[in-house]
């Protein structure tokens, strides 16, 4: 419980006043209840004649409370003076007539009550729908802040079974249980002291069970919680696969593995069932274990109740124990729903743990406390730059200048450590050692957002949004016109097969471009970083995925691309960086060889290699 106490403390405190209003209405519910029942007791003294209705006016009741020494002394001077004013209708209209007022005191009564529960309904929705709104804001934005290498580490397909699994089971578990929570407690605890102050020998064997009751459902709630978190984690695992077959289905297909991924899929799926199972058959032990803590309850009200009116050794009477029972009867149907809704909440607490592991993740590329403004007028220098993943080092004490407005390109075998250094920059890590400066200013004491405007980037594998060409192009960039969208298409070679499409700049390039081909991706993502009009522009293997045609086409693009902006190049073709201003070659996270083309392969080292296996 202390975990749905936390839960409620982050994301109840925007929607108090919902519900403030949602108590409100349930306690107007549980006293109009109190009140309704309370016509039981006459109507059954009128139809049985339990009585000769001989009361005598105790006192006149006229609500000052201070005249009285005592509640109990107060509630017996109203039910007195109750009584002979019934007593005095019914010896002047008869009994029929006192039963239809009575009966007409219960239907109003009722329809108060059931107005105040509507109410108390309509105040929770908002707060229900409001929380998971936030939650799925919050996961949103997380997302988008965590560093890469938060990813690296985590599958794709459990972040999106989080995001989408585990807060379906948030909503459905513990945000349609939140009115339970709040309702059934506060109707018990009404109903409680309405049973007190009709006989308080009887509700001494409620208050004594009840412990029991939510004892032995809370260590049934604990198991559930911690079975129901490995079912998510298995859900998680299972997302991940199905996203893994999407996006290698032509792999799968080639290799005619498609019976080795459905075995796997299939072995997954029915750890899931037998989990989904087990977690199942304890979830519906609420209702049934309720059901017999409720009837064993009964009977020991109604036999000791019994007793006691039997010996005489208590004040209450057969109508007012009818009207008990009838309180008692009320308080059962809140305690079963607040059982049932403890095991839904733990159910739902074990997926919240797993999405609060994105929540709560540390972020650890942050803005400085006191920024600097940071502008490329001279060089971005890498001075003694030193990186590592986990534990083995891939960069290695890197020193490097790039002055302003010339072209540096990274070569080097797979794994050399190229992309990590294109990837510092920008800051999608921090150097565990060293440091990376433009114009003097080390690039951590600057706000990540501004030093990664000074950038534009373009990748191997042109990264679009299932959305129009104009929206493509224009992304990141606030109140894009259309002749500067236009314009950047037509220096990325883009603006003719834009416009002989369906709807022109307006037409939707499906998921991922999946309507376009390889160089027109390319050129797309060239004409975005053309609009952006950065200082520093990044080009990794932007054409290396491309044929000879669609290369010609984006390397022309490039080349106006790169026209008096600072430019680093990763490329393996070898042909795309030979007019580089620096080449530098890198091996095992060191550069091992720097200068121009003619001066590299005079040296007949490492980039004169590279040149004779391309040649070959």
């Amino acid at each position: 419980m202390k975990d749905f106490i936390r839960l409620l403390k982050r994301f109840v405190p925007p929607y108090t006043k919902y519900l403030g209003l949602h108590i409100l209405m349930t306690i107007l519910s549980a006293l109009l209840t109190l009140i309704s029942f309370a016509s039981i007791q006459p109507i059954l003294k009128i139809l049985f004649k339990m009585d000769e209705m001989t009361y005598t006016v105790y006192r006149n009741f006229d609500f000052h409370f201070f005249h009285f020494s005592s509640w109990q002394e107060m509630i017996s001077a109203f039910e007195n003076n109750f009584y002979v004013y019934i007593h005095e209708i019914v010896q002047m209209r008869g009994g029929s007539y006192v039963l239809v007022l009575l009966g007409l005191f219960l239907i109003v009564t009722t329809i108060l009550r059931t107005a105040a529960m509507y109410f108390s309904f309509y105040f929770m929705i908002p707060l229900r729908t409001g929380i998971v709104r936030d939650i799925r804001n919050q996961i949103n934005d997380k997302i988008v802040s965590l560093p890469l290498s938060f990813f690296s580490e985590e599958r794709k397909g459990d972040i999106l079974a989080r995001i989408s699994g585990d807060v379906n089971e948030v909503e459905s578990s513990v945000m349609s249980s939140l009115d339970m929570m709040f309702k059934n407690p506060i109707l018990i605890i009404i109903y409680l002291v309405g049973m007190l102050i009709i006989s308080w020998q009887l509700t001494i064997f409620v208050f004594v069970l009840l412990p029991v009751a939510g004892y032995i459902m809370g260590q049934i709630g604990k198991k559930l919680k911690k079975r129901s978190f490995l079912g998510q984690q298995q859900w998680g695992i299972l997302m991940s696969q199905v996203e893994e077959t999407l996006g290698g289905l032509r792999i799968i297909k080639a290799f005619n593995a498609e019976n080795k991924i459905s075995e796997r899929f299939h072995s997954t799926n029915d750890g899931f069932r037998k989990i989904t199972n087990r977690i199942f058959r304890r979830q519906q032990l609420a209702h049934p274990m309720s059901e017999l803590l409720g009837t064993v309850t009964i009977a020991v009200v109604i036999w000791y109740g019994g007793s006691l009116i039997l010996s005489n050794s208590s004040s209450i009477d057969a109508a007012g124990f009818m009207y008990y029972l009838g309180i008692f009867y009320m308080l059962i149907n809140p305690a079963k729903e607040l059982s049932k809704s403890v095991y839904s909440i733990q159910k739902g607490l074990a997926s919240m743990e797993r999405v609060d592991k994105i929540l709560k993740a540390e972020t650890n590329i942050k803005d400085p406390v006191h920024p600097l403004p940071i502008h490329l007028n001279e060089k971005i220098e890498y001075r003694n730059v030193c990186f590592k993943y986990h534990e083995k080092w891939v960069i290695k004490g890197v020193d490097l200048e790039i002055p302003k407005g010339k072209t540096l390109a990274l070569v080097g075998q797979s794994g050399s450590g190229k992309s990590t250094m294109v990837d510092l920059l920008p800051r999608f890590y921090d150097v565990q050692k060293g440091q990376i400066t433009i114009d003097g200013i080390d690039i951590r004491d600057a706000r990540v957002q501004d030093v990664r405007s000074l950038m534009g980037i373009v990748n191997q594998e042109a990264i679009l949004f299932n959305d129009t060409f104009f929206n493509n192009i224009a992304f990141g960039v606030k109140h894009a016109a259309f002749k500067e969208v236009e314009d950047a298409a037509k220096i990325a070679n883009a603006h003719e097969f834009i416009i002989q499409s369906e709807k022109g700049y307006d037409t939707n390039i499906g998921d991922r471009g999946c309507k376009l081909s390889g160089g027109q991706r390319q050129r797309i993502s060239i004409a975005r970083a053309v609009l952006k009009n950065p200082p520093i522009l990044i080009l990794d293997e932007a054409t290396s995925a491309l044929d000879t045609e669609s290369e010609r086409l984006v390397q022309d693009a490039l080349e106006k691309l790169m026209a008096s902006r600072t430019t680093i190049v990763i490329a393996h073709r070898l042909s795309t960086i030979r007019n580089a201003d620096m080449i530098c070659v890198m091996h095992e996270g060191k550069i091992v060889e720097r200068g121009i083309h003619e001066e590299l392969l005079a040296l007949n080292g490492y980039y004169s290699k590279l040149c004779e296996m391309q040649s070959f």
